[in-house]
């Protein structure tokens, strides 16, 4: 097979930024026609108004047709946002624990405060993103996405059974197995983690371009990872997490957690998914999972691989501001066809 053509795919997990940033990340990330836009800005997206306000930033940048979210804190107002997904603002609430990831100071840390707004949700339809992890410092890093599924997300799971779930990027067996295990639950996974492990990150010096949160695992994890994408579990599908940060933030004494994929995350897929001897199967993950488990209809008009070495810029520069592209460190055999 040389060429490959397939729906255009959306992203179920993209972060934008603002701004500046947002005028140069944007237009680099119409490979996909839509996409869940993060809304963990500084300060964040909590209000239907404010996500309304986003939504035009985004598209004015060069972003046609975002799909917005609101930041879930321990004082967002449920009648709020129940009225801004009834009105067609936002497609979905994100759930960050607190401290879990870069400007999530402002998540939830006590989860009972958050029960009116989950049931409210639940009551009326409204789709709940989570990133899985626990915070707490006596916890070690590579165990937190584990330990959330215990602690958190199977009692959350309990008391509100009808609320739509997505556990965003998943990376852990555990977590696979525990989507698995609880039909109508989705789960997005990354770019970088079915391309990398913990080992392509630290052994032989720290690769900062590598670091995200949740962290790369194991080896063995990101086996579990591979198989989940490439074997057309319709409950598993794409969330680039692609996540800009200025390269001097990345290349830090206390570096970003962040991996910039979305100019190029189509390719490095179509690369994993025939290491897996899976090509057949990148449309399902890409294009057809998420529309379905979100209640949209797949995209009508189509997009291109062709089979060739993959060559794109270290970095993209604009508006005073520059972002490394991530770097799986080998060849990749796919490109988007001109």
């Amino acid at each position: 097979m040389d060429t490959l053509t397939i729906r255009r795919p959306d992203d179920w997990h993209l972060h934008l930024r603002d701004g500046d940033m947002l005028r140069l990340v944007a237009p680099q990330s119409r490979l996909f026609a839509r996409a869940i836009i993060m809304p963990n800005l500084v300060p964040p997206v909590v209000t239907g108004a404010e996500a309304a306000a986003y939504r035009d930033r985004v598209i004015a940048a060069g972003f046609a047709r975002p799909l917005m979210t609101l930041y879930l804190t321990e004082d967002t107002d449920p009648a709020d946002v129940v009225a801004a997904h009834r009105d067609g603002i936002i497609t979905a609430v994100k759930l960050y624990p607190a401290g879990a990831t870069t400007n999530s100071a402002s998540g939830v840390r006590d989860f009972d405060k958050v029960r009116p707004v989950l049931a409210a949700m639940e009551a009326a339809g409204v789709p709940l993103c989570l990133h899985g992890e626990v915070t707490d410092r006596d916890i070690d890093i590579f165990d937190r996405e584990a330990r959330f599924l215990d602690r958190i997300l199977t009692p959350l799971r309990a008391a509100h059974p009808n609320l739509k779930l997505t556990l965003e990027h998943v990376t852990t067996t555990e977590a696979v197995d525990w989507v698995r295990a609880h039909p109508g639950v989705g789960a997005t996974i990354t770019v970088q983690h079915l391309m990398a492990n913990r080992n392509d990150m630290l052994a032989g010096g720290m690769r900062p371009h590598f670091y995200c949160l949740p962290i790369l695992k194991r080896d063995t994890h990101q086996a579990s990872l591979r198989a989940a994408a490439t074997g057309g579990e319709a409950q598993f599908f794409l969330g680039t997490d692609s996540a800009p940060h200025p390269t001097h933030a990345k290349e830090s004494s206390c570096c970003s957690a962040g991996c910039f994929t979305a100019p190029h995350a189509l390719p490095l897929l179509a690369h994993v998914f025939e290491e897996e001897g899976a090509l057949g199967l990148l449309e399902a993950f890409a294009s057809l999972n998420g529309p379905a488990h979100y209640g949209f209809t797949p995209n009508d008009d189509t997009i291109t691989l062709t089979r060739g070495p993959l060559t794109f810029p270290d970095k993209i520069e604009g508006y005073g501001q520059s972002v490394t592209l991530f770097d799986p460190g080998h060849p990749v055999n796919w490109r988007i066809a001109d």
